[in-house]
C-alpha cells in the first residue's frame, strides 16, 4: 500500500478554485517557505522565483489565496499586514514588543477552547485570533558590547 502523495501547488490552487498561473505558484510557495512575511517580502520572492511582478498583482493575488483559505492572513495592531502558510488549525501568535518578531503559538490547552466564548450571542464560531505580546528571547537577553 502507497502513502497518498501530498498535492503539488498547482493542485491546491486548482483544487480552491483558482487559476494556476506561475506567479501565484511562485506566491503560494514563498508565503509557504517564509516566515509571517509582509507585501513587500512576499513580492521580492516571487520576483526571484519569477522575474517582474507588480505589487498590485501581488495583493491581488494574496487577496484570493487569502480567500481560498491557502494563506492566512494577521494583522498585529502597530504592523502592516503579515501572511502565513499555516491554515485551518487556529492556531495563535506570539509578537515581540521590542523586534516585531511573530512566532506560532498553539490554542493554550485542549480542543480549541479559545472557541468556547462566554456568551457566544448566537455566532457560530469558527476562529479565535489570540495575539501574545512580549518580548522575544532575543531582545529580552543583554547584548555584549
Amino acid at each position: 500500500m502507497t502513502a497518498p502523495q501530498t498535492p503539488t501547488t498547482a493542485e491546491e490552487l486548482r483544487g480552491a478554485g483558482l487559476r494556476v498561473t506561475a506567479a501565484r505558484v511562485a506566491l503560494l510557495e514563498t508565503v509557504r517557505d517564509g516566515d509571517h512575511l509582509d507585501v513587500e517580502a512576499i513580492a521580492a520572492g516571487v520576483r526571484e522565483r519569477v522575474g517582474h511582478i507588480s505589487l498590485q498583482a501581488v495583493y491581488e493575488a494574496l487577496h484570493a489565496l487569502t480567500t481560498a483559505s491557502l494563506v492566512r492572513r494577521i494583522e498585529p495592531p502597530g504592523s502592516p499586514a503579515l501572511f502565513e502558510g499555516r491554515v485551518g488549525d487556529n492556531h495563535h501568535h506570539l509578537v515581540c514588543r521590542s523586534c516585531g518578531v511573530v512566532a506560532d503559538v498553539d490554542c493554550a490547552v485542549g480542543h480549541t477552547p479559545c472557541l468556547t466564548a462566554a456568551d457566544d450571542r448566537g455566532f457560530s464560531i469558527d476562529e479565535a485570533e489570540v495575539i501574545y505580546w512580549g518580548v522575544c528571547p532575543d531582545c529580552s537577553t543583554p547584548q555584549a558590547v
